[in-house]
């Protein structure tokens, strides 16, 4: 199974984010941009790809212990930037250096899970938005979501999420996100 440690949101900042996003699905080019859905938005904290079902309760246990060795803690989104004119996002604000940490136990418990996890890149607190299928450029897009700065939210819990890509050739499937676990933060 494909799956991934991560941070979701609660319902009120993705609302007030959905809708500070809102205008930008009407600039030019949107059309050549793929949305992320509100519903499944979140800041993956460790990338593990395919993992072997026989390393899922060595896995849970030791994400569970990388959760409690970690304070819940503030963020908030804020900012917008872009990976090229591939990626936009929006960033993070608040405590992520605590966050950061949790990345980094949350990979280095898979690992010792024996699980491969990706480590082509340094973890950097930013949650998609939408991702480019055709030529377009994204700096309106970040420049549009420079100045925002969300309501503040209180990260409780890592979960440790599924994804299940799509497989049926229909046009606009989005992959879907399922939480496996879940732990209090600081336990």
């Amino acid at each position: 199974m494909r799956l991934f440690a991560a941070v979701v949101p609660p319902e009120a900042p993705v609302a007030e984010l959905a809708g500070a996003t809102a205008p930008l699905h009407s600039l030019p080019g949107s059309d050549r941009l793929r949305w992320t859905e509100p519903a499944g938005w979140h800041f993956t904290l460790a990338f593990l790809g395919e993992v072997d079902p026989a390393l899922l309760p060595e896995l849970t246990e030791r994400l569970g212990r990388a959760a409690h060795r970690h304070p819940p803690h503030e963020l908030r989104f804020a900012g917008g930037g872009r990976f090229g004119d591939r990626i936009l996002w929006v960033g993070a604000d608040g405590e992520r250096t605590i966050l950061r940490d949790l990345a980094r136990s949350a990979a280095a418990g898979a690992r010792r899970a024996g699980v491969a996890v990706d480590t082509t890149h340094d973890f950097r607190a930013h949650l998609t938005l939408a991702r480019a299928t055709g030529p377009v450029h994204l700096h309106p897009y970040a420049e549009s979501l420079a100045g925002f700065s969300g309501t503040p939210w209180t990260v409780q819990r890592l979960e440790l999420m599924r994804s299940r890509l799509p497989g049926g050739g229909v046009p606009g499937e989005r992959p879907r996100y399922e939480t496996v676990a879940a732990w209090e933060l600081g336990g």
